[in-house]
Order: C-alpha cells, then sequence, then structure tokens
C-alpha cells in the first residue's frame, strides 16, 4: 500500500514533516504532494498524477482543504480508502465555501484579509499563532511560515463532482479543540461518509501537534485495507 499525503490551502509538503520520521520508521512507502493551492481542479489534477505514478493501492490522506482534494481525487481506480485529519470531505456538488458557511464564523476568520483577486492572506502575527496553532513547535511554526502559499479562492468555491468517500471506506481523526474548522462541522462531515472516527484534542495542526495520532489513525485504515 501506497500513500498521498495531502496539505492543505496555501500549505507546502511541511505541513507533513513531523509525520514523514514516523511513517519512515514503520517502512510505510509514501508521497507528500506539493500542491500551490490555486483552484481545486488543478490540485486534483497533480495528486491523481502522483497516483498514476504509483504502481498499485492507494491510501490517501488529507488534512483541511486537503480533504477536499482527495475527495476529488480519490475516485481513482488505484485509491482504495481515504484518511481525512480535520479535513474537509465535501458531498456531490457542495464547496468548502458552502461546508463553512451552514456555521458560526470559526476563530481563524478575523486573522485573514482577501486579495484583489479574492485570494485569501493569512495574517503573519505572533497572536494568530498564539490562538490557533498554540500547540506547534516554534521550529515547525517558522518554518511553515517561510513556506507558505497564498491561497486562491477557487479552491475554496469549485465544488466536488463525485466524493470518493461514496464507494471508497474511510477513516476521520478530529481535532476537538480546532480553530480554524470547527469540530462540529469535522464531527459532521465523518458521520455523513460514514467514517471510523477518532479524536484528539488539538489545534488544526493535528499532523505537528500529534504525529502519532494522525499515523495510528493511517494504520488503523491499512490494518483494515489488508
Amino acid at each position: 500500500m501506497h500513500l498521498v499525503l495531502v496539505h492543505g490551502a496555501g500549505g507546502t509538503a511541511n505541513t507533513w514533516s513531523s509525520v514523514v520520521p514516523l511513517l519512515e520508521q514503520r517502512g510505510l512507502a509514501f508521497t507528500v504532494a506539493d500542491n500551490y493551492s490555486q483552484s481545486l481542479r488543478a490540485d486534483e489534477a497533480a495528486v491523481r498524477a502522483l497516483i498514476d505514478a504509483v504502481d498499485g493501492p492507494v491510501l490517501l490522506v488529507g488534512h483541511s482543504y486537503g480533504g477536499a482534494v482527495i475527495t476529488a481525487a480519490g475516485t481513482h481506480e488505484r485509491v482504495v480508502g481515504l484518511v481525512y485529519a480535520a479535513a474537509f470531505g465535501p458531498d456531490r456538488d457542495e464547496s468548502v465555501q458552502q461546508i463553512v458557511s451552514a456555521y458560526e464564523p470559526a476563530e481563524v476568520s478575523k486573522y485573514f484579509t482577501r486579495g484583489p483577486a479574492g485570494e485569501w492572506i493569512a495574517a503573519p502575527d505572533e497572536e494568530s499563532w498564539r490562538e490557533l496553532a498554540w500547540d506547534v513547535p516554534e521550529s515547525v511554526r517558522l518554518a511553515g511560515r517561510a513556506q507558505g502559499r497564498v491561497a486562491a479562492n477557487d479552491i475554496f468555491t469549485q465544488s466536488t463532482a463525485e466524493p470518493a468517500w461514496m464507494s471508497r471506506p474511510s477513516w476521520y481523526l478530529v481535532a476537538s479543540s480546532d480553530k480554524h474548522l470547527r469540530p462540529e462541522i469535522q464531527r459532521a462531515m465523518a458521520a455523513r461518509m460514514g467514517a471510523v472516527t477518532d479524536e484528539v484534542d488539538t489545534s488544526h495542526a493535528v499532523a505537528h501537534a500529534a504525529p502519532e495520532r494522525v499515523v495510528a489513525t493511517i494504520e488503523k485504515a491499512l490494518a483494515a485495507l489488508v
């Protein structure tokens, strides 16, 4: 089984830097996506290309907006399962924006501004990190800030055609202290997709705050898919 790890909006492969050593220790084969967050369609195509390069079954793992990407790309014939880590799992003809608009705004919203083309620009100040990602190590936080990208509005407004979770088993790790993606939204999506669900008390940056729990969820999925 080959893992493909997909980061969230404006992120990079650095999202998984705390998870990768644990996967290597376990001898698991994986590829880390490095998408540009300019459109859901483009990111989906990039992940499908990574799947095409794999000889054998694939388990997709997505964080945050990366969940929307694996939901779209996961209909690829080689994908056998999906793991969501505090991630979006849109329904048919549903966008990320539609999901969050049905709830009260999350705390993260006050730390974003909009660019001239509608792009979402995160505030770089220390206050936002203390409130939103207090459990992320300082070195990881600084690396993420240096590598981060501006996310285009299309990643949030483009909808999913056919959700992969309708035809593949899924696992969901809820971040119960998440101030980016409300925990109640995570639980509702996990229930809708019929995912095997677990919870961990972390911020949205679960892959850094609790990498061992992310890997445990991956291992649970792998054991069920063998």
